[in-house]
């Protein structure tokens, strides 16, 4: 008997042991798909981890349902990389696996399969798809174990999944997640019809003039087409498909579903890349050595100083080879620019992968990347690191220091960033990381030997960087002169870029109009009703909005507590910087980039294209226009604000405040001249403010590495956050301290905590954290399990069983 170690698509810790039927055994393989019942209804996919001879214990197990593939569909790569995952990041590997698969690969099946009553056959049926077919009811909705034993089939559901492709029967629920290729609808000579016998039936036809001429239509395109489709054929004969369909039923044309991609970027041509210039080739030739030393090398290299042309001579090398390459980027808006500028190189050798696809074209790619299609480059944002390549060689971490690589919820709460070394690590690939803002943490790695280090201080065609101007606010207020938003030299900076047709960007990490309002009467503020936050307000939408959990409000005509209308607008935020921009520059051309205005499929590209095409005269938005974006036509850039992006309780607000600001200064004058920066601050003897505006990134790194040797937080220490959450305070409290103390108990003075966050209250959930610092040298594996001992010791009590815990490992 052969036995079968799974994973299940649930946030369960371990595998579960199913036997393996003797049909399948000599086809199931580790990483196979498989449905297996899990409890007395459902049905789940589950990916295959061991396969084994014997059971590890004698406690009785069901037999797999069935076998989806006869082929893996995850590599042995991607399950010690999802074993990896689940033992660093303190998590399930169902966890894993629900964030790795597509959800159009996951059936999940206590769904209903139900037979279409409109039906109208197109295509034949094999044999055991007719025995599924007879097996469905009109009326009665049938589940898959009901299938199964009413067709006589074990693997029923590839029959199932080919009479949804075919239209015969509907699938209810879950299971329209399942994935279905892309068919193109074509039109075709039966096999029994031969050159010869197409004269004859022309004539024979002569009685019904439309289905003559239409299949005349149909000779006529056969000469210029070898695949004519179905509106093709209508459009040339203009006739309706009522016609076509008398032809199907007469047997003289058949009409039949082939499956083609959603995605065709073209032909290859690597010739097209760019020639790199002197600083960018020593930059390259560097790489290249250090990759005979080191798997990992960051590459340091200012703004605008070229590294994607690097990156593409890179992976021009690899794919040359027959080699795979992973481009990852921290924001999907990034993919819309360099992926126009990669499919002219590389074309259908070229992946996209990220979350703004729908689940069918999510898992085409992973099929494709399966069956050893011609997909040799992925670009993707974080997900992408979970795709199963095959000869995967070099692995790019572009903007490497951007907090977006950080998954927060739901588990698995992985950095992309350092997960990308490991699965580096696993496929014997090399890793470049990329930044001209390297993390603390990166750079001391590269600076103790641990990484490679090649520097490129140059920009592209040795164009200065941006001239920063730090403007005192609050000594613009003191006198008086500080109208708006804009400072009176941003304004008049604005004002001539105008006239000269130059572009601008506006900087505010806040959306919506306001932060909150507040009556001026009794100092009253909104606050969401289901977390511990005010409310933004929305001017555009007439609401109140909680960024936290999404609730909306609507906006009081006067206060709730004194009765005054006396609401006022505090703080701002993109939409209100755009109607004071437009009312003060009422002739351009304005667009806001932000979370609220970036929700459609296609709005990146949207915002991204007008802008680069000159549509657009100022671009205002949130940290999504400081990464990477490479305009040519921009003249300056204006932080509205720097002091909100200081004033954060968080060990890394400086880190991230100079990441920032310096990213987003590095948009000003790219191509052909020096550009102006604005930095709008009420504190310029900040010293952030100092480094920002010297583009000073060594100072400021060792200023950072001092107030962390000190206080014992990364790249000294590791972190792990442990996050308590409940509907009741008190008992989230009482957890908290219990599980503290006994944590205490091994670990000591590395135990900080337990503490309220700053926002304690999320979707009516009280939060607590207990923080652990543990030395670099100490083992993951021996700490895990003693945090999950004394997990264990007090969270199995009854009384705490409504308490919600999960691990944030090196939080962000």
């Amino acid at each position: 008997m052969l036995y079968a170690d799974v994973a299940l698509p649930l946030p369960l810790q371990g595998l579960y042991t199913y036997s393996i039927p003797a049909e399948f055994q000599n086809s199931i393989k580790e990483g196979s798909r498989v449905i297996v019942q899990f409890g007395k209804k459902k049905f789940y996919t589950a990916i295959v981890f061991k396969l084994q001879k014997q059971k590890t214990n004698n406690l009785p197990v069901k037999e797999i349902t069935t076998l989806l593939e006869d082929f893996p569909i995850v590599t042995g790569s991607q399950l010690k990389f999802w074993e990896w995952i689940a033992m660093y990041y303190m998590c399930s590997l169902g966890d894993v696996y629900r964030a790795a698969l597509p959800s159009a690969l996951k059936l999940e099946s206590e769904t209903k399969i139900l037979l279409n009553p409109d039906f109208e056959a197109k295509e034949p049926f094999t044999e055991n798809e007719l025995k599924v077919f007879y097996s469905l009811s009109e009326n009665k909705p049938l589940t898959i174990s009901e299938i199964q034993k009413l067709s006589g089939i074990t693997n029923v559901v590839p029959h199932i999944k080919q009479l949804v492709d075919k239209t015969a029967a509907y699938i209810s629920e879950d299971l329209q997640d399942a994935y279905s290729a892309k068919k193109r609808v074509i039109v075709q000579l039966p096999p029994k019809y031969t050159e010869k016998d197409l004269h004859t039936i022309i004539e024979g036809l002569s009685r019904a003039k439309k289905q003559q001429h239409l299949f005349s239509s149909f000779v006529y395109l056969r000469e210029s087409f070898d695949i004519i489709t179905k509106k093709q054929l209508l459009e040339e004969s203009n006739v309706s498909p009522t016609v076509l369909s008398e032809l199907v039923k007469k047997g003289i044309l058949e009409i039949t579903g082939q499956e083609i991609s959603r995605f065709d970027y073209g032909k290859t041509n690597l010739d097209s890349a760019y020639t790199l210039n002197v600083y960018q080739q020593k930059a390259l030739k560097e790489i290249a050595e250090s990759f005979k030393e080191k798997d990992v090398t960051l590459l340091y290299g200012v703004t605008s100083s070229g590294k994607t042309e690097i990156y593409i001579q890179l992976i021009k090398d690899a794919v040359s080879k027959g080699q795979q390459v992973l481009y990852l980027l921290p924001e999907i808006a990034l993919t819309t620019q360099i992926t126009n500028r990669l499919k002219l190189v590389f074309g259908n050798k070229l992946a996209v992968y990220h979350s703004r696809f729908n689940d069918n074209e999510r898992a085409e790619i992973w099929n494709n990347l399966i069956k050893n299609s011609e997909i040799q480059v992925v670009l993707g944002a974080r997900s992408a690191i979970f795709l199963p390549f095959n000869n995967l060689s070099l692995i790019i971490v572009d903007e490497e220091h951007e907090s977006s690589y950080k998954q927060q919820d739901p588990a698995p709460r992985y950095n992309a960033r350092n997960a990308a070394i490991m699965l580096g690590n696993i496929c014997n690939a090399k890793v470049l990381l990329g930044t001209a803002t390297p993390a603390i943490e990166t750079y001391n790695n590269a600076l103790s030997g641990r990484y490679g280090l090649v520097n490129l201080t140059k920009r592209h065609e040795e164009i200065e960087l941006p001239h920063i101007e730090v403007i005192n606010i609050k000594e613009l207020r003191r006198k008086k002169q500080m109208k708006s938003i804009l400072s009176p030299p941003l304004t008049d900076k604005i004002k001539e870029a105008l006239n000269k047709k130059e572009q601008i960007i506006l900087f505010q990490n806040r959306r919506g109009f306001s932060s909150l309002l507040e009556c001026k009467n009794c100092s009253w503020t909104p606050h969401c009703q289901h977390c511990d936050v005010s409310l933004t307000y929305h001017k555009s939408q007439r609401l109140m909005i909680c960024h936290y959990c999404g609730s909306t409000y609507n906006v009081p005509t006067v206060c709730p507590e004194c009765q005054t209308p006396t609401l006022d607008n505090l703080g701002y935020g993109t939409e209100r910087i755009e109607e004071e921009v437009s009312e003060i520059f009422p002739d351009a051309s304005l667009a806001r980039m932000d979370f609220d205005t970036t929700r459609g499929k296609k709005s990146y590209e949207r915002i991204i294209s007008d802008f680069e095409n000159g549509v657009t005269d100022i671009l205002i938005g949130t940290q999504m226009v400081s990464k990477g974006l490479d305009f040519d036509n921009v003249c300056a850039v204006g932080i509205l604000n720097a002091d909100n992006l200081l004033n954060y309780p968080d060990f890394r607000a400086y880190e991230r405040a100079f990441q920032l600001m310096t990213q987003v200064s590095g948009r000003a004058g790219r191509k052909s001249k020096q550009g102006t920066v604005f930095l709008q601050t009420s504190h310029p003897a900040n010293p952030v403010i100092a480094f920002v505006k010297h583009n000073d990134y060594e100072s400021f790194y060792r200023q950072q590495m001092e107030e962390r040797k000190i206080f014992r937080y990364p790249p000294f220490f590791r972190l792990i956050n442990i996050v308590l959450r409940g509907r009741d305070g008190s008992l989230v409290d009482n957890a908290s301290r219990q599980l503290s103390l006994s944590l205490k108990e091994t670990f000591g003075d590395r135990i900080l905590g337990p503490s309220r966050p700053p926002v304690s209250r999320i979707q009516s959930l009280y939060i607590c954290h207990i923080m652990v610092k543990i030395e670099n040298q100490a083992s993951i594996q021996k700490v895990r399990e003693n945090i999950f001992y004394h997990q264990n010791k007090i969270l199995s009590s009854p009384v705490f069983k409504s308490v919600l815990l999960h691990y944030d490992v090196d939080p962000m």
